[in-house]
Parts: structure tokens; sequence; C-alpha cells
């Protein structure tokens, strides 16, 4: 009985987290319960515990007296966010250079390379480095660090895919610079690799806080507002 209402919650919580990165909700509204439940073809209280467990790992906020709602990044938490990926992916980075690349990670050169080669969809080049940036995380070979980083990201992954819409250029810059790390940790030269991601990280941060500067203060786009 527990396993088939924990089976329920972690499908809620798949789901509406879908629907988040998906942009799916107003961010001015609180979400509905028995909407959400309907939607989905659950019921109410596996809903009702994924929300519970979205407010607690940062991607929704509850407000006395208002509801649930999307939560909206700001300046400072964008920075944050950053100081912290600095250190995680650093080491992240340095452990898995120094273990060598899985086969599953040296095949995101060949993809890099193409991008490179034939000008590449911005779109598809964010969303495989995305996904290179996690998994480097898991050829670290640490489970905690892995427990630790997939929340944050998740966390704050509307705000990190501002350069898809709003800055294409950065997104194709962004290509040379995987490779760049790939073949670091290819070559098992931690120290490289770790200079690297966080060097990548930090022109990133640039990025996404000259975007902010772009948008109308108070404005909310794609999640994030001004502090």
């Amino acid at each position: 009985m527990e396993t088939a209402k924990a089976l329920h919650r972690d499908t809620a919580y798949r789901q509406v987290l879908d629907l988040i990165a998906s942009g799916a909700f107003d961010r001015q509204s609180p979400l509905s319960e028995r909407a959400l439940a309907d939607s989905l073809g659950l019921s109410r209280t596996p809903v009702r515990e994924a929300l519970r467990e979205l407010v607690r790992d940062g991607l929704l906020e509850a407000v006395p007296a208002r509801g649930t709602f999307v939560r909206v990044l700001t300046f400072d938490d964008l920075r944050e966010l950053y100081e912290v990926r600095y250190g995680l992916e650093g080491i992240g980075a340095t452990l898995a250079a120094s273990y060598g690349p899985s086969e599953d990670l040296s095949a995101y050169g060949a993809v890099f390379r193409r991008l490179l080669d034939q000008g590449g969809d911005p779109a598809e080049a964010y969303d495989v480095g995305a996904q290179f940036h996690l998994a480097i995380m898991a050829d670290a070979r640490n489970r905690m660090l892995l427990d630790i980083y997939e929340p944050m990201r998740l966390r704050a992954q509307l705000a990190l895919g501002l350069p898809r819409t709003y800055d294409h250029e950065r997104v194709r810059e962004s290509v040379s610079e995987h490779l760049a790390i790939l073949e670091a940790i290819e070559a098992r030269d931690a120290d490289r690799a770790q200079s690297l991601i966080v060097d990548h990280l930090a022109r990133g941060l640039d990025a996404r806080l000259k975007i902010f500067a772009r948008l109308k203060a108070g404005t909310v786009a794609a999640g994030v507002k001004p502090a």
C-alpha cells in the first residue's frame, strides 16, 4: 500500500515538474491542487504531497494566505546559485578527470564537433550542453555530490535556460567551451578541467546577468525577475 502511494506521489512530482519546466503555469496565479489532480488523472493526495516536495526542493513557493506559486528567481538568487555551482561542478570535473570519462561522456565530443562544424541549432546546443553538465557530475562517481547538485539545478532550470531564448551567441560560444572541458577530462588533467568549467560558469553567469539588465525592471520573463 505504501509503495503504491509513493509511486503515485513520484508520478505527480515528475509530471508537475515537467509542467513547471515547460512554462505551463502562470507565475502570478496560485496552483490549484484540484485542477492539477484532474488534469493528471490522479487523486488530490499524491498531488498535495508532490507540491509539498516541490516547495521543499525550491521549485515552488508556499505563500501564507495566498497559495502555492512557481518560484521566481532574483538577481541575488542567480548569483548565489552560481557561487555554489563553481564549487560543486569544479569538484565534479576534478573527480571525472581523475577517474577518466565514461563512454557516455566521451560521446559528447562528436556532438560538440558537429555543432561547431555546422553552426548548430541554438536550442539543440543549449539542451546538449545542459545534459553534458549532468553527465560530468554523474562521472564524478559520488552519489552524495549528485544528490546535492540535481535539486539545485532543477530549482533554477528556468533561469539557467535564458540564453536558449535571449542569447544565441552565448549558446554557440559555450559549445567550444564544453568541448575544451571534455578534452581536459579525457586527458585526465583534473586541474585544467576544474579551471575550465569554473571559467565557463563565470561566463554563463555574466551572460545571464546581461539578459536581466535588458529586461524592464519588475517584468517577469521566463520565470525571472530583477531584485
